[in-house]
Order: C-alpha cells, then structure tokens, then sequence
C-alpha cells in the first residue's frame, strides 16, 4: 500500500475508535499504532533549499510568440514557387471571371435585342468600309493629280529649255558641223553669209553660232564700214567666219554643197569653204532674254 492509503486507513480507524467501545477502542489503538511503524519517516529537508532560487524568465503573450514565431519570415525556395504558381492560378481565376461576367449580358439578352446589336454592328462597319473606301479613293485622286502635276512640271522645264536654245538664252550642244569660210581678199559680203544661216536653217539647224555671235530669229547681218568685215547683230567679225551648227550632219552639209548653193557661191568669189562633221558641237554664245513690248501670250 502508498503511504497515501496507509494515511487514510490510519484517519478511519481513528474515527471509529471514537465511536466505538474501550474494547475496540484498544484494538484500534493497536491498530494505528502498527500502521505508523509501516509509514516512512519524513524526508529531511535537503540542504540548500533555504537558498533564493533564481529568478525564473518572463513570459511572453500569446501575440508576442505569435511575433516571434512569424518574423523574420524563413521562406524557402518550394515555398515562393508555390506562392507564385497560386498567384497565377489567381489571377487567371480573376480575369475567367470577369470575362464571363462580361458575357452574362448578352446571354441573357433577349432574341430581339441581340437581332437589334448585330444590326447596328453591322451599319457601323459599313459606314466604316464606305469612310475607309473614299479615304482611298482621295489618295488615289492625290496621287494621280501630284504625277500629273510632276509631269506637268517636267513637260514645262523640257519646253523652257528647247523655247531658250531657240532663243539663244541658253546654251547648247550636240551632233551637227563646222564650216569655215576663209576669205582673203574680202570679197565676202553680208547676204552671202546670210543665206548660208537661211540654208542651214531650211536644213534643220536648231542651234547656230557665227565666230562667238548667237543666232537667233530676229539676227541681221551688215557690211562692215569701207566694205571691209561684216557686222552680226551689230557686232563686228572679221574672217575667217566660223559656222558652228547644231542639227543632224547628214541633212546640213548636203545642203551646203548642192549646185549652185552656199558653198560655189563663196567659191566664186575666191572664198574657201571647208565643211566638216562632229558628233558634239558646242554653241555658247548666249543672247539677253527680251521682253516683248507688245506681244502677249493667248493663254489663260
């Protein structure tokens, strides 16, 4: 038995040794005298128990563990690779959500609205195909009128070029040939000459320079004072006369030595003519632009 049990069968048999007669009284007696040989003698009191023990930690709240077990946080890989992957899947969550909710509306549209919203879808997308088409056909139109006016433009720089090497305001080169008239005895007079311009002209001449003096419609020819030289448009050359002229070779020189022409009539007055062919004769001289006193273009 523990001593607890001994202890308590010791208390009851005091109580009923109370109550009962001097003949029990001594038998309990005898009793509770045995059971306190079989109870333990008391523990001596340890030495050093007497001695302060020392102070025991504080204790903490049920927040500060809280704290404590949460901060600072200790995230491992898995882990973060699992708050992302559940961040996405969030997120995918949300956006399949809203999207169906933006579709809710017309699923619970009636018949005659959805008739209604596809006709109107379909106005606006011919009004936008009818915007688009004229939007097309103005660049088109844009298009089409700035080639033309470009080509306007060049057609209008290619006539000003050949209206100024007609006009001698600008110079020129190409195919044609040179002819010298040397002419010691100073036989040679103006209108010789001048038919000479007037066959290369009937020749096809488009550009004619006569010793550094340009060619042009209104050019006149005179003697020179005391018979002696001639005068182009005022200017005094004396010879040899040097003829550069532009235009197709095989048409200018036949019509220089046909009989009874330019070149037998210098001849005849013991001038020497010598005519000869190049692919590139340049004619430099530039005459002044004149301005018509009276002449005005037709055009409007």
């Amino acid at each position: 038995m523990t001593p607890d049990e001994n202890a308590a069968n010791a208390a009851n048999a005091a109580n009923a040794a109370n109550d009962a007669t001097p003949e029990s009284r001594e038998s309990a007696e005898a009793a509770q005298h045995r059971l306190r040989k079989e109870l333990p003698a008391e523990v001596a009191p340890m030495a050093g128990t007497s001695e302060a023990e020392p102070a025991a930690a504080p204790q903490l709240t049920g927040r500060q563990r809280l704290v404590k077990g949460l901060w600072p946080p200790r995230v491992s890989r898995a882990q973060l690779t699992v708050a992302v992957l559940l961040f996405v899947l969030g997120l995918g969550l949300a956006i399949q959500v809203r999207s169906n909710s933006d579709n809710t509306a017309l699923r619970g549209a009636r018949q005659e609205d959805l008739v209604r919203i596809l006709d109107e879808l379909d106005d606006r997308t011919q009004r936008l195909e009818d915007e688009k088409q004229g939007l097309e056909d103005q660049r088109t139109e844009l298009e089409n009128s700035s080639d033309q006016a470009e080509e306007a433009r060049k057609q209008t720089v290619e006539k000003e070029r050949q209206l100024g090497i007609l006009a001698g305001t600008v110079a020129a080169q190409g195919p044609g040939i040179t002819m010298t008239v040397t002419d010691p005895k100073g036989a040679v007079e103006a209108d010789m000459l001048l038919d000479a311009i007037q066959e290369l002209r009937a020749a096809g001449a488009e550009a004619i320079q006569v010793n550094g003096v340009r060619v042009v419609a209104n050019t006149y020819l005179t003697d020179g004072t005391g018979g002696k030289g001639v005068s182009v448009d005022g200017h005094k050359i004396s010879q040899p006369y040097t003829f550069k002229v532009i235009g197709k070779p095989q048409d200018l020189e036949p019509a220089l030595n046909i009989p009874g022409g330019v070149v037998q009539t210098l001849e005849k007055e013991q001038a020497t003519v010598g005519v000869s062919r190049s692919e590139k004769i340049v004619v430099d001289a530039l005459r002044a632009a004149q301005r018509p006193d009276y002449a005005r273009s037709s055009s409007q």
